[in-house]
């Protein structure tokens, strides 16, 4: 404010109108015509992606915006150039005057479009009354299309009142009535195609949306499934799909079965974000303007009204918020440097850091988990037809027997180290890709493949020379490697709590792993450039050691492996960590950076115990 005043811009503003308001035009020209409006904090819902089971810290209502409160910021806005206002939550509906604030709303000259966002609870009830006083556009939330997972996803019954809901929208002319689908794997990916058949005979847009993680809830981040893959997924089984234009602004990817009523869209805001079309603005149901939805930057417009700020004061206040508005993600590299409201709250103050998923230009999903699942009974795979991931630890003591078949020596046996390590068996001219190990307690044997007597990368004259993989059959390739970051005590502590200043440790160091994998071969000279199919990166602390153990996993389909790949990923996220942490203590040791694991490929899999 005093920044706006100083250069005489507000007053500049406010004497020479310009077609659409440069107070809500911000360095970037983006113009901000929609405003969400949070009607309330509570919800009757507690959707495990948006909110703790026990729900959270309400705002006390006088805390809250009052009706008049609301329209009286409403009207600025649309006197501003806001054409398009949303009502949001918690959940609108359960306010008990949100008809008789649309009905105020649609009295503002100039305001275009009268939204809500609901979970749809009540909106079968109430959707007449919202209609005769000017509601035109509805979105409802709706993350299947099974009545039990509904109950397990939002821990409360209802489904039957939300299908009710939407029936009830399309019986009242609503076109389209959008449904929104956040996308979850392992709870909800497998009915895609349900959805997309949910739009054959209703004029529905069932907007699917890529999962946000935000601050309060705790779900493993391989939850995630990208717009390309839920695309690829629904091309299968309708290849004839087509793609529907769409405005500058839309934050929606929209597609078409062709005779079908209705319509599909994706939300693309994490794989491929629309920061530079954004025209929104948010304000929470306590009264703070947000620019951005995963920036913490909040200015509390209530404090200034109920001090008795002019119009024109509270116009250069919000002028001044636009401006400062960053080009994308609130300016961060990823949103996990930043604390947060819980969803709840935004979309309307603390529980855990948010962390920011990166994805690859490739079709594959690219992933990694950063926490243990919050879900304590997850149904099953035999319950949902969900295919569970797991990890497979060995931790028995292993024998490794080597024989070339030219030698003449007996078979050996070498004693294994503890567990995490492994004795390399394989360096004397004896050894052969014969080898093969086995468990002491089981007696089973496993291919280990040995270490050529040639290098491979260089020619007959010594000179480096990448292989020819070019005669080489495509084949399935995966590769499991490891790392450890030994932090000592003070930083351990600073980043079990996050604390570090350079921001979320783990989260900046999981991007840096995947980044490192999918650039391995630029990085390396010899190693060929793979498409990778799925690069998963996870950390985590191990207080005995006060170290950050960092495991990496790779997959393709082709005709060389991607250990490199692999091992890059683990070598880049440690030493991120290290540079991360390194403003506290230099007696970091990255130690351990081994592979693990090696499947697929004519020298056969490899396994470390």
């Amino acid at each position: 404010l005093q920044e706006l005043q100083s250069s005489g811009r507000g007053r500049f503003l406010l004497e020479h109108a310009a077609p659409f308001s440069a107070f809500l035009t911000d360095s970037f020209g983006r113009q901000h015509n929609y405003l969400r409006i949070s009607l309330t904090e509570k919800c009757n819902l507690r959707c495990q992606y948006c909110m703790p089971e026990e729900g959270v810290q309400l705002t006390p209502k006088s805390e809250l915006l009052t009706a008049q409160e609301i329209i009286t910021l409403a009207r600025l806005f649309v006197k501003e150039g806001v054409e398009k206002i949303r009502l949001t939550g918690g959940e609108p509906l359960i306010r008990p005057d949100v008809v008789d604030i649309v009905g105020q709303l649609y009295k503002l000259e100039g305001l275009k479009t009268i939204a809500v966002t609901t979970n749809g609870i009540n909106l079968a009830r109430l959707l007449p009354r919202l209609k005769e006083a000017g509601l035109n556009a509805i979105n409802i939330s709706l993350d299947t299309l099974v009545p039990a997972k509904f109950e397990f996803i939002v821990r409360r019954k209802g489904f039957h009142k939300v299908m009710e809901g939407i029936h009830k929208a399309t019986e009242l002319g609503y076109r389209p009535v959008k449904v929104n689908c956040v996308v979850m794997r392992g709870f909800n990916e497998d009915e895609l195609l349900g959805f997309v058949d949910f739009t054959k005979d209703l004029p529905l847009d069932v907007r699917f949306i890529e999962y946000m993680p935000f601050d309060g809830n705790k779900w493993n981040f391989k939850k995630m499934v990208s717009y390309k893959e839920m695309l690829d997924t629904i091309k299968q089984r309708w290849p004839e799909l087509e793609k529907l234009p769409c405005e500058t602004s839309s934050t929606a990817k929209s597609y078409k079965v062709p005779h079908f009523q209705g319509q599909i869209s994706f939300i693309t805001s994490m794989s491929e974000h629309f920061c530079g079309s954004c025209n929104r603005l948010r304000i929470t149901a306590d009264g703070n303007l947000k620019v951005c939805l995963f920036g913490n930057s909040e200015v509390s417009l209530r404090d200034h009204l109920r001090s008795g700020a002019s119009e024109e004061e509270l116009v250069q206040i919000i002028g001044a918020a636009v401006g400062r508005k960053k080009k994308q993600h609130a300016g961060m590299f990823n949103i996990s440097q930043m604390k947060n409201r819980p969803m709840i709250l935004i979309v309307t103050k603390m529980y855990s850091h948010v962390t920011f998923i990166f994805f690859s230009p490739e079709p594959a999903l690219m992933s990694f988990p950063l926490c243990q699942d919050a879900l304590q009974n997850p149904p099953n795979s035999k319950q949902w037809g969900h295919t569970f991931s797991h990890w497979l630890t060995l931790r028995a003591s292993c024998c490794v027997f080597q024989k070339h078949p030219s030698s003449t020596s007996d078979t050996k046996c070498l004693e294994a180290s503890p567990v995490g390590q492994v004795s390399v068996a394989c360096q004397s001219k004896e050894a052969s890709p014969g080898s093969e190990f086995c468990t002491r307690d089981s007696g089973s044997h496993t291919k280990v493949p040995c270490a050529s007597d040639n290098l491979t990368h260089t020619d007959e004259e010594g000179r480096a020379t990448m292989v020819n993989v070019g005669g080489k059959p495509d084949s399935r390739r995966s590769a499991v490697a490891a790392a450890v970051v030994r932090l000592g005590e003070k930083a351990f502590r600073m980043v079990r709590q996050n604390q570090v200043k350079k921001g979320d440790v783990l989260a900046v160091a999981q991007i840096a792993g995947i980044q490192g994998a999918k650039l391995t071969s630029q990085l390396i000279p010899l190693c060929h450039n793979i498409p990778l199919n799925h690069v998963e990166v996870s950390l985590s602390l191990d207080e005995t050691r006060y170290a950050v153990v960092i495991r990496s996993s790779c997959q393709t389909w082709g005709r060389t492996g991607v250990e490199m790949e692999a091992l890059t990923a683990a070598s880049l996220a440690a030493l991120t960590v290290y540079d991360m942490c390194k403003a506290v203590t230099h007696d970091i040791v990255i130690e351990e950076v081994k592979l693990l694991s090696k499947t697929g490929g004519q020298r056969g899999d490899f396994s470390r115990v």
